[in-house]
């Protein structure tokens, strides 16, 4: 595998540039501070919302927003080849919230108990009438995935919005799902694990922009921290987007969250590592998973043609504990 050789490149680069800020121009910052390119990846890269796992066998499993939830496979983190839909005969029960289309939003998918867990989101585009269902399968593959029902919903009266799922298991073993976008900002609500279905009433906030561009969470657990990734600004929009990927953290899985300026994600706070630069425009709908070489960022860009693409980068821990990507 090529690619911690890349990698290691890239953080010998990342140093480098960090002495370069020290002695430099205050002028030149901007220009020298600016964010790494994706990691290379080759092959099938056309990819929206896209979230990994990586199997007991080594290799990498993709599933992103697309017709059925489109599927891709990677034996080495670089190359990725297109390996079918998670439901190639349709998703009949999603249509109430998709007004028909076949397009699924945003999975998330985990391996657990034995079992991949896939929870994915059904709506359209600017409403909140939406859902978000749990599929199940033993090997991942297209086409095994049984689907095991409804989670949560959401109606044009609530002021939240059920997409954009995440699964994290706390240190005490307790699963939740953190989802949303817009409206009232992000949520989380307990799910009961032997089921993966929600386990009581409760819905906590965890963080929010006031009815401003936030959405996509995605939480890990490192050390006594719960990290929350979240997007702010806008997708969707090729190259004119602008999404960003931003994080606080909690001691709590249910928060608060704060960024390293203490600002709680609740009233907008959030400390950015990654935003467009270059030809990279509006990275986001990020998810993290770790690797043998590092934890490991997965989002998509848009280049400059409008098309969205994979990115990859790895992230490192400063001394105080928040992440960066290189």
């Amino acid at each position: 595998m090529t690619s911690p050789r890349v990698w290691r490149y890239r953080g010998v680069v990342s140093a480098l540039v960090s002495v370069f800020l020290v002695v430099v121009p205050a002028g030149f910052a901007a220009e020298a501070a600016a964010y790494p390119n994706p990691g290379r990846v080759t092959g099938d890269i056309s990819v929206h919302d896209p979230a990994v796992v990586k199997t007991s066998s080594g290799t990498y499993l993709l599933v992103h927003t697309g017709d059925n939830l489109a599927i891709k496979t990677s034996t080495d983190r670089i190359a990725f080849r297109n390996a079918g839909t998670v439901f190639p005969g349709g998703a009949p029960w999603t249509m109430t919230y998709t007004g028909g289309s076949r397009n699924l939003w945003a999975p998330d998918i985990s391996y657990r108990n034995g079992r991949y867990y896939l929870y994915y989101s059904a709506s359209t585009f600017g409403s909140n009438r939406s859902a978000i269902f749990l599929a199940t399968s033993t090997t991942g593959a297209s086409g095994t995935w049984a689907d095991q029902g409804l989670v949560i919903e959401t109606r044009t009266s609530d002021n939240y919005n059920a997409i954009d799922p995440n699964l994290v298991v706390d240190a005490q073993g307790r699963w939740w799902l953190s989802f949303g976008s817009f409206w009232s900002g992000i949520k989380m609500i307990s799910l009961d694990p032997a089921t993966g279905k929600r386990s009581g009433s409760a819905l906590y906030s965890i963080a929010g922009r006031n009815g401003g561009a936030i959405e996509a969470p995605y939480i890990v657990r490192r050390g006594s921290y719960y990290y929350q990734y979240v997007s702010f600004d806008l997708c969707c929009r090729g190259a004119s987007s602008t999404y960003r990927v931003m994080v606080g953290r909690s001691t709590s899985v249910t928060g608060p969250y704060v960024d390293r300026n203490g600002v709680a994600m609740t009233s907008g706070g959030g400390t950015e590592i990654l935003s467009g630069h270059g030809s990279i425009h509006g990275p986001g709908h990020q998810a993290v998973f770790s690797d043998v070489d590092a934890d490991v960022l997965v989002y998509h860009y848009y280049a400059d043609n409008g098309a969205a693409r994979l990115g990859i980068n790895l992230i490192a821990y400063d001394a105080a504990g928040w992440p960066y990507v290189y």
